[in-house]
């Protein structure tokens, strides 16, 4: 039978424990499944057998997948970026908030427990960088790396996509900016430095909590706070700009904290900021209730009238202008806070403005290989 999804109902799972190293334990029906089980109890302790199994945290599988390209066009008019480059589908991290965890229905794929357990690489997404580069009509954009799933997820370590995708941007003097809460990052500095001096280069460090026990449950495999803050340190140590993105501001859970996070990272070296408010489209809604029921039952109630409130009474409005931060007068004192903190920590500075001047098209190559002088 086909399942009905609504984005606005509360769907707890039985036995749905937290699992560790795991956002969710909730393998939650995608929005296009055209069947859905429900567990029952035959009497013979199965239902039980399975949960004693489902608190037992999957191992990560890697999907390989070669894309026939990998430049994304962005027309959302409230966006800074023209183009994106995101190296994987879904994040090992886990954010229990994370806004491209839907993305996973369109691959017939749970955007619960599998958005985390279940990650596709691009392999190939140099190649295909490169050949889109060389095409005559290309011309250069402000191109974001990681602005749906982490470039630098813990996969990243071995299979160095995302450095070779940068590599290609370094080759052709492309700019790019990038949006990371890991610190595998550093490892590229190599790479990202020299372009940064060159205006070439931006990094914006998501710090959402300083707090390591909310961080542990709210991003399980994401670096720790302070190790966030060591890299905004060691990234402007090396010259590069970096920003701070206190995103998602949650009411309630982080919300307590926005001016001590952007104190702590502009005390690190950050000299730029930006800020979003929590987004619940379609299954990360009742994900992320789940969430809260499971961690803070005690003002879960209290959290969503609030995020209502700044959504005109709905879990979510998609509306460009309003989607990012919310309207109404909470979002207008958060909004506030925001500018005000920023101000007072000089983190209200123009972001780096990136020179898409020299960029240097590629050799075309031909299909056997041979390189394309007339390309």
């Amino acid at each position: 039978m086909k399942a009905e999804f609504d984005p606005d109902a509360i769907l707890l799972r039985p036995g749905a424990d937290a699992l560790k190293g795991r956002g969710t334990a909730w393998a939650i029906d995608h929005r296009f499944v055209q069947q859905s089980t429900e567990p029952c109890d035959d009497g013979w302790g199965l239902l039980d057998q399975q949960a004693r199994l489902e608190r037992v945290a999957p191992a990560t599988e890697i999907i390989e997948e070669r894309v026939k390209s990998i430049l994304s066009s962005n027309d959302s008019p409230d966006i800074d970026f023209d183009l994106s480059i995101n190296p994987y589908r879904g994040c090992e991290h886990g954010c229990i908030y994370c806004f491209a965890r839907p993305t996973h229905s369109f691959l017939n794929m749970s955007p619960g427990l599998d958005f985390e357990t279940r990650i596709i690489a691009k392999v190939n997404a140099a190649e295909r960088l490169r050949e889109a580069f060389a095409g005559r009509s290309y011309r250069p954009l402000l191109l974001n790396i990681g602005s749906a799933t982490d470039a630098y997820q813990p996969v990243e370590r071995s299979l160095r996509i995302t450095r070779s995708v940068i590599e290609v941007l370094r080759d052709c003097a492309h700019p790019f900016s990038l949006v990371s809460k890991s610190s595998g990052v550093e490892r590229d500095l190599d790479l990202i430095a020299p372009m940064a001096a060159q205006r070439l280069a931006a990094v914006y460090v998501s710090v959402t909590s300083l707090d390591a026990n909310l961080s542990r449950i709210l991003e399980p495999r994401a670096a720790a706070p302070m190790r966030r803050l060591q890299t905004i340190r060691t990234l402007a140590d090396a010259g590069v700009p970096v920003g701070v993105s206190v995103s998602p501001v949650i009411p309630f859970i982080n919300e307590p904290e926005l001016e001590r996070i952007l104190e702590s990272a502009a005390e690190a070296g950050a000299t730029s900021a930006f800020s979003i408010v929590l987004r619940l489209p379609w299954e990360v809604n009742p994900l992320f209730q789940q969430w809260l029921d499971q961690h803070f039952p005690d003002r879960a109630a209290r959290v969503m009238a609030r995020v209502r409130e700044m959504r005109g009474g709905k879990d979510y409005d998609a509306r460009f202008g309003v989607r990012m931060h919310g309207e109404g007068v909470w979002a207008q004192l958060l909004s506030q806070r925001f500018h005000k903190a920023a101000a007072r920590f000089g983190l209200n500075r123009r972001r780096v403005e990136l020179d898409l001047t020299q960029f240097r098209r590629p050799l075309a190559v031909r299909k056997d290989g041979q390189q394309d002088l007339f390309g």
